[in-house]
């Protein structure tokens, strides 16, 4: 079986409040882009992970990784050898090893039904693993886990990632967050939550890596619909009106920044 680990982008990422808990209380609009990790799995005597691709050297310890956690939190028939091609850049706030994680939940639907607490288990893995385990357009709530699919009026939008190849971890960048509550994410459809709403977590990323700073710039010349952070960074997205416009536009990136292109699911 084969199964695509689809980016996830934060069209919107309203911070309100801290938690006692230490997480953060937020709003957050998810969608998803139709590219991203690969995973391919065969029948095997016991459960086994290898990577490869661009960024597979990155994870360094197998045993460790989301995918292993994945495995052993679902119950299936027999062990699983998985193979995954890592082509999104690690710590890059597209939900990475969260998406990785919510196709293998997707590949052991298809051998036969997930669990009834499936929600629970993604839960235990990561914040953003139960969005990703649908990976559909959906409204975030409490820490993320809180969910209500909608259905966006933006599908098939195209859609430009950038990253200027410097990780970013989500604790600091939370921790640099101000504490000030801007506000609600906006209501309406899509398009309107999108282009009403904000990303929170910018100005901290921005301080940690100014680089992203510099992502945000080199998109907003290039005249898109939409560009914003995404998730705590340093991944930046644009929405374009075209193919053509949004190709042309991760032609005018500097060289040596990670790029893809897709379209919103």
């Amino acid at each position: 079986m084969i199964e695509t680990a689809y980016a996830k982008i934060n069209l919107a990422l309203h911070v309100r409040r801290r938690r006692e808990d230490g997480y953060h209380e937020l709003e957050t609009l998810f969608a998803f882009v139709d590219a991203g990790d690969r995973l391919s799995v065969a029948s095997a005597e016991r459960d086994s992970l290898r990577t490869l691709g661009e960024f597979g050297g990155q994870l360094a310890d197998p045993f460790s990784n989301i995918v292993m956690q994945a495995l052993n939190a679902l119950p299936r028939s027999q062990g699983w050898a998985v193979t995954l091609e890592k082509n999104l850049p690690v710590a890059a706030g597209l939900g990475g090893g969260s998406a990785d994680a919510g196709a293998v939940f997707r590949l052991v639907e298809r051998e036969g039904v997930l669990p009834d607490d499936w929600h629970a288990r993604a839960a235990k893995l990561g914040a953003d693993v139960p969005a990703c385990v649908r990976s559909v357009t959906a409204v975030g709530r409490g820490i993320g886990t809180d969910l209500a699919e909608v259905d966006s009026d933006i599908a098939g939008m195209p859609v430009l990632l950038v990253n200027p190849r410097v990780p970013l971890s989500t604790g600091p960048v939370f921790a640099g967050w101000d504490g000030v509550d801007r506000g609600p994410m906006p209501g309406g459809p899509v398009s309107a939550i999108a282009l009403g709403g904000r990303n929170d977590l910018e100005a901290p990323a921005i301080g940690l890596c100014p680089a992203v700073g510099e992502v945000l710039a080199a998109l907003a010349a290039t005249r898109p619909w939409l560009a914003r952070m995404s998730g705590s960074g340093a991944t930046c997205f644009a929405l374009y009106e075209s193919a053509s416009a949004r190709d042309a536009a991760q032609a005018a990136m500097p060289p040596g920044w990670w790029t893809m292109t897709g379209a919103l699911r």
